[in-house]
């Protein structure tokens, strides 16, 4: 028989703000984790109420960059092994029991985790990329093994070895509706335009006219978003916009900001 003292221990991470809808069936996914370790950022629901009464760790704080915030988490976590997930997402059945039966050797590194991306109640398989969306990612790893950058949407990555990729996967509420994945375009246009002069990038309108068409294509053709009828055109067309409004945006606000005079 297996000595369970000796098993090694997963934290469960969830980083969030102001989530109370999804809260309640996040956690109760990740009841088998060994830790539950929930940070809320500038949350003013219910979300540290339900954290609390779940049996989760919390740490509240205010974090102006993501990777500040997951980086906090990671390092805050007890056990070596991190499982990171967020509100929208669900931990099947299966996927932790494979979990448990990854982390048994304790070897340093990551697995890539696949994604089942959710609109409202479909299911949609095909079209996404790392602009709209994804199919697998780095969840399930050891402390050191994935560290986040400072970028405020996708932040980069530094990761240590690659252990392979699990064969179950998360469950993705990724949006409720078009508006929603509308609204989702508009906050990650406008995160990446406050990168770009941040870094004193200077986005060029060639390029995202180019990008219309090559991105378009890639997701409706090349990944198939054709199969799922509208819901393909729409991110089709979110992945073909894209480097079109951060252009727009970062016009905008460099013309603001050289209409606002200094304070003294």
């Amino acid at each position: 028989m297996t000595d369970q003292s000796k098993m090694p221990g997963v934290s469960a991470l969830v980083v969030a703000r102001n989530e109370e809808e999804h809260l309640p069936d996040c956690l109760a996914s990740v009841a088998f984790a060994d830790e539950v370790l929930v940070v809320l950022d500038r949350s003013t629901d219910r979300s540290a109420e339900i954290a609390k009464a779940a049996g989760a760790t919390v740490i509240e704080g205010a974090w102006e960059i993501e990777g500040e915030r997951r980086n906090l988490g990671i390092d805050s976590c007890r056990h070596n092994w991190v499982l990171e997930i967020d509100a929208d997402e669900r931990v099947t059945p299966e996927l932790a029991k494979e979990v448990r039966e990854r982390i048994v050797d304790s070897q340093e590194g990551y697995y890539l985790v696949p994604i089942r991306n959710h609109i409202g109640s479909r299911e949609v398989k095909f079209g996404w990329g790392a602009y709209n969306g994804t199919n697998s990612a780095i969840r399930l790893f050891t402390k050191g093994a994935k560290i986040w950058g400072f970028q405020r949407a996708h932040p980069k990555l530094t990761l240590g070895t690659r252990r392979g990729i699990l064969n179950n996967g998360f469950i993705h509420y990724v949006d409720r509706d078009l508006s929603d994945m509308f609204d989702r375009l508009n906050r990650y246009s406008t995160w990446m335009a406050e990168d770009a002069i941040a870094n004193g990038q200077s986005p060029r309108l060639i390029q995202a006219i180019r990008r219309l068409f090559s991105r378009f294509f890639r997701v409706y053709v090349s990944r198939k978003g054709y199969r799922e009828g509208h819901y393909g055109l729409a991110l089709g067309y979110f992945a073909a916009v894209l480097p079109l409004l951060i252009y727009l945006k970062v016009r905008e606000m460099r013309s603001v900001q050289a209409e606002t005079p200094p304070t003294e």
